[in-house]
């Protein structure tokens, strides 16, 4: 039987989860007040526009945004009815396709850049000492490898 986690453990790990999902919902209500664009959505116009020729394999996409295949197919499914991304087949795997970023789509990402920047300071980063953040930087890379 696992040992349970000690106060100061719960605290940690309830803190974050509170913290993450405090954190999205507002970026996500701020990015849709101000530009009519999800948080998901400007997180795959992101992940697409630092792509080589703006454009990855679905499967690196859901990867890199974190949703499942399926999710992030209504995803692209929906912005590709906006515009903003298309879906290229791939030719050396029948069965793979690409998301690409189109120009309205980058369009829409620069629009959106600057509230979502502003809203990641004012709600995560000024709340950070210098030695938080870098302590923060530093943890989240323990953490991803």
């Amino acid at each position: 039987m696992a040992k349970p986690l000690d106060e100061s453990e719960v605290r940690v790990w309830s803190g974050f989860l509170r913290a993450h999902a405090r954190l999205v919902r507002r970026l996500d209500e701020e990015l849709r007040a101000a530009h009519g664009l999800p948080l998901t959505s400007y997180d795959v116009l992101t992940n697409l526009a630092a792509a080589p020729d703006r454009r990855l394999r679905m499967r690196e996409l859901a990867d890199a945004v974190v949703l499942s295949r399926s999710g992030l197919t209504r995803l692209v499914d929906r912005l590709a009815r906006e515009g903003l991304v298309c879906r290229e087949e791939c030719e050396e795997d029948a069965r793979g396709a690409f998301a690409v970023l189109t120009d309205a789509g980058l369009s829409a990402l620069l629009d959106a850049r600057p509230t979502h920047q502003e809203g990641v300071r004012r709600l995560f980063l000024s709340v950070l000492e210098p030695d938080d953040a870098e302590r923060l930087a530093e943890v989240w890379e323990r953490i991803k490898t």
